[in-house]
């Protein structure tokens, strides 16, 4: 297993957003984060312009992704750089079929909560797997935190547990969208520490991430979870119309 190790913070934060037919989802929810982030640990704004450079970017993607990375000078001045690429429509609230199994890796303490862009742990864990599994990361005493690149939501009966935003994990935009979009239909969601066994008796788990929304989850380690049900169905169906827009009803099959 690759030894975990603090993130360099020379190499900066970043955010990834989908880009749909020209426009980035959820712009100011990022620029937000990387802002919050950019102040806390550089004392530092984004550089002017930020904004217009995302739109000049995304502008000729009809679907991808859109990396924003805010890297520090030695005279404590920031750059913004930005990367797209384009995305498969099936891996956009992706279906039962493209499920994802996750499997456990110890990182104490969590990747905390700023996305830096040196992820070169994180991608050490990940190239330990085959495709369509994604390291789990836990604290110590088996707490469950988050997926590699996604939050993670068990099903306990009625009820959607989520780990907690305490500083270990990643507060996710897509996290936020979907707590919100839960409580919206009337689904009860509790941010409280989620252990790995008691995820492992859950009755179905999904991931949210800023590009691929909603994610199924088809097992942790070797137990087999259930096909999501409604409660996940309709999150994710919520989340879609307000992405995607007109077109979310046939976006993609159901979960």
């Amino acid at each position: 297993m690759p030894t975990v190790r603090a993130p360099d913070p020379a190499s900066g934060v970043f955010e990834t957003l989908l880009v749909l037919d020209g426009s980035p989802v959820e712009l100011d929810a990022h620029l937000e984060r990387i802002s919050h982030s950019t102040g806390e640990l550089f004392g530092s704004d984004l550089p002017p312009g930020t904004r217009e450079l995302v739109h000049e970017h995304a502008r000729p993607l009809p679907l991808g992704r859109l990396r924003l990375t805010a890297t520090p000078a030695p005279g404590g001045e920031l750059s913004a750089g930005v990367v797209t690429a384009a995305v498969g429509r099936a891996d956009v609230f992706p279906s039962w079929d493209r499920a994802i199994e996750l499997r456990r890796f110890l990182f104490p303490g969590g990747v905390g909560a700023h996305k830096w862009a040196d992820r070169a742990t994180l991608a050490a864990l990940e190239s330990e797997l085959p495709e369509g599994c994604l390291p789990l990361l836990l604290d110590d005493g088996g707490v469950v935190l988050e997926a590699s690149r996604a939050n993670l939501f068990a099903v306990e009966g009625d009820v959607l547990i989520t780990p907690p935003a305490d500083g270990r994990i990643l507060p996710g935009v897509a996290r936020s969208r979907a707590i919100e979009a839960a409580r919206s239909l009337g689904i009860e969601v509790r941010e409280q520490e989620l252990t790995l066994e008691r995820l492992l008796a859950a009755s179905e788990a999904f991931l949210t991430g800023s590009v691929r929304g909603v994610e199924p989850v088809r097992a942790v380690e070797d137990a087999r979870l259930d096909r999501p049900g409604d409660g996940a169905r309709e999150i994710a169906a919520t989340m879609k119309r307000h992405w995607i827009g007109r077109g979310a009803a046939s976006w993609a099959a159901a979960l």
